[in-house]
């Protein structure tokens, strides 16, 4: 299954006035990049945000989110979100600056 390349170009119109963003292929999907670090992504099954531990329970109290657990097993800091959350600017947005607010305080890889 391919990723939903709509939803991809929703979040390269959210980032494209920041600085220091790229793409990566990864997790069967796409990521976005800040400074070298994982900020968020596209994939198969809805997309994911890297809020960091502090951030990760108000991140999971937004409608559509959940823990991020691809190997069966939650990764602390990461939030899954399903497609409808990626196609609603609020909830998205939301997520995105919780997702900015951690990995713009770390340093480029």
């Amino acid at each position: 299954m391919a990723i939903d390349e709509g939803l991809v170009e929703i979040l390269r119109e959210d980032l494209a006035h920041t600085v220091n963003i790229s793409e990566k292929r990864m997790f069967g999907g796409l990521c976005f990049m800040l400074k070298g670090n994982m900020l968020c992504g596209v994939h198969k099954n809805g997309g994911m945000f890297r809020v960091g531990k502090k951030l990760e329970a108000e991140a999971l109290a937004i409608e559509g989110a959940r823990p991020m657990d691809f190997t069966g097993r939650p990764m602390a800091g990461f939030v899954d979100v399903d497609d409808d959350l990626l196609g609603d600017d609020d909830r998205r947005l939301r997520m995105l600056a919780l997702a900015q607010a951690y990995v713009g305080a770390m340093p480029a890889k």
